[in-house]
């Protein structure tokens, strides 16, 4: 995938945290975050269950007010967000084309969309590729075309950030790549992207900056530089073993044996290829 070195000025900053903190009851879950978002900024959050990454996301999109600390978002922002599949009633008996639409049914006067309204759905199924689904129920789809209905709702709103939960959790490695290479493709088109996730080894080949959480903001910056023992340890409270396969580091826990290194470095080879 592509990757961007362009430094971006302060004035591009979309959401900004400082010092913030957030806690359920007298849990913290969040403590003192330093964290800024910026225009065409395509980042990934990796850290364990329980690490905040979910709070992450929700002060991000002002769901969630911290106890401590600041958020500044740039005026007029437009943020979209897209949940975890699985959090998803797929059962639900909607199309393709009217589940895009629910993100424009705020302040309608009308029950239906009007000409305006359809000719813009028409254009970003078009865009992400999945236009001649637009009259197929929801419950119909693969899970590439899941998170492409769920992205497409969220490009409605022509956000400048778009927030994503987990897009690569329970799909195939065909399926991960898939939805990688899109929001690749979306970044590049100028939109900023933020998404967490557990996959760490499909984070470092396709996003050029990685934010390490565990309550804390543990290490961020490039793969390369974040992906390091030290800093999953600190992380993931585990010592891992960093190896280099092509040009890009590969996470492995303390307890792989030399035959699954071998074999996990070939699987990543055709990942990647």
């Amino acid at each position: 995938m592509r990757s961007s070195n362009r430094v971006l000025p302060a004035s591009e900053v979309l959401v900004s945290l400082e010092q913030v903190t957030c806690a359920y009851g007298s849990t913290p879950v969040l403590v003192d975050v330093d964290l800024a978002i910026t225009a065409h900024q395509f980042t990934g959050v990796v850290g364990p269950s329980g690490s905040g990454k979910s709070t992450l996301l929700k002060v991000l999109l002002g769901a969630i007010r911290p106890v401590s600390g600041s958020v500044e978002r740039s005026n007029g922002l437009r943020v979209g967000y897209v949940p975890q599949v699985e959090a998803v009633d797929w059962s639900f008996p909607i199309t393709v084309a009217q589940c895009v639409l629910m993100a424009r049914t705020h302040g309608r006067v009308l029950p239906w969309p009007n000409r305006a309204e359809q000719r813009e759905v028409a254009e970003v199924l078009g865009r992400l590729g999945i236009d001649q689904l637009a009259d197929r129920h929801i419950r119909d789809l693969s899970g590439g075309q899941q998170q492409r209905v769920f992205i497409a709702r969220a490009l409605l709103g022509r956000p400048q950030l778009l927030l994503m939960d987990e897009p690569t959790s329970g799909v195939d490695v065909a399926t991960r790549h898939e939805v990688l290479h899109l929001l690749d493709d979306l970044h590049h088109d100028g939109l900023a992207v933020l998404l967490t996730t557990h996959d760490l080894n499909g984070m470092a080949a396709h996003l050029p900056h990685l934010v390490c959480l565990n309550t804390r903001i543990i290490g961020h910056g490039a793969p390369r530089d974040v992906l390091t023992a030290d800093v999953l340890e600190r992380t993931y409270g585990a010592r891992m073993e960093i190896l280099e396969h092509a040009g890009m580091p590969i996470v492995l826990d303390g307890y792989e044996s030399a035959g699954n290194i071998v074999t996990l470095g070939r699987r990543f080879d055709r990942v990647t290829a």
